[in-house]
């Protein structure tokens, strides 16, 4: 029986577009960012660039999707409006066999949407309007949504606005109750530093895994380097997963620490999912009961599939 999968996140429709060097320059972008952009931002944008892509995406999402090419049973719940990116948004999961059980309503303000810009380096740089993705309350979720599944999957971009914060508790204190096994991801390093002590007391408390990378980990124990974060996490009891880029992944489970090697690639197109589909491959053997080390190095094969083409979606 194929364990069940839930992620929360934010529901982002990801469109996708090469551009060169000098687009970025003539509009003050700084190549490799995330910069959160309005609604007019957007479509001005979108007016300019010819787009090669658009699919469903945001952090957890692109896990979800992960999972689901490794024919697991992924589920994923994100805030749209019923508006034409919503539907895109719908049908796009749909389509890679995840299920989307949020009830999409009229809302007030659009469907959240990423522009990616891709230049010749592979580097991507996002102009991301949250819309009404930010806006995911505790509302949008039933206690069944969750007790149906045997581990759930939160983002660290979701504990940004109040609402959120209070829907990510209710996740918890639902998942607690029923026994259903909680996961993180740390989002990124910016996120992080926001919400440090949080994330610090959400992991000694709430979480059973914690997904993140060497930067977001050391920014998180307030360390310089890995070693003595690692030391320093070792203490927690946790099931703790790290992430370094070609220099493989670390995962530290009670005061034990694994070590995997990265897969080797000839040619990298495009970074963008990396970390989200090392997370499917992670999650699914985990919830498969592999090995740990299995699990990292299931991880990393997926990351060196993804990328080695555009956009975060394998299939």
């Amino acid at each position: 029986m194929n364990k069940k999968i839930l992620g929360i996140g934010n529901a982002i429709v990801d469109v996708l577009a090469k551009v060169d060097e000098e687009f970025l320059i003539k509009r003050n972008f700084i190549k490799g960012s995330m910069k959160l952009i309005s609604k007019f931002e957007f479509e001005d944008l979108k007016k300019n660039i010819k787009i090669e892509r658009i699919v469903a995406g945001g952090s957890v999402a692109n896990t979800m999707s992960g999972i689901a090419y490794l024919k697991g049973n992924a589920s994923f719940i994100g805030k749209i409006n019923s508006d034409s990116l919503g539907e895109i948004y719908k049908k796009s999961l749909e389509d890679i066999n995840v299920k989307f059980p949020y009830v999409e309503k009229n809302e007030n303000l659009s469907t959240g949407a990423s522009i990616i810009l891709i230049t010749p380096d592979t580097e991507r740089t996002m102009c991301t309007y949250l819309g009404i993705s930010s806006h995911l309350s505790a509302n949008d979720l039933n206690e069944n949504n969750i007790t149906e599944h045997d581990l759930i999957f939160l983002e660290g971009y979701l504990w940004d606005k109040g609402i959120s914060e209070k829907m990510f508790k209710y996740a918890i204190d639902v998942a607690k109750k029923n026994k259903v096994k909680i996961a993180m991801s740390l989002s990124d390093i910016f996120c992080v530093s926001r919400h440090k002590d949080d994330f610090y007391n959400l992991l000694r408390n709430d979480l059973d895994i914690l997904i993140g990378n060497e930067s977001e980990i050391n920014e998180l124990t307030n360390k310089k380097n890995l070693l003595d974060s690692i030391n320093q996490l070792k203490n927690i009891n946790k099931l703790i997963v790290i992430t370094k880029s070609e220099n493989g992944s670390v995962a530290i489970k009670d005061d034990e620490v694994i070590s995997c090697n990265s897969e080797k690639v000839d040619k990298i197109l495009d970074l963008t999912g990396a970390g989200d589909s090392f997370a499917a491959g992670f999650l699914k053997e985990y919830l498969d009961k592999s090995e740990i080390k299995q699990c990292l190095i299931s991880g990393s094969k997926l990351a060196s599939k993804v990328i080695q083409k555009i956009g975060a979606r394998l299939e």
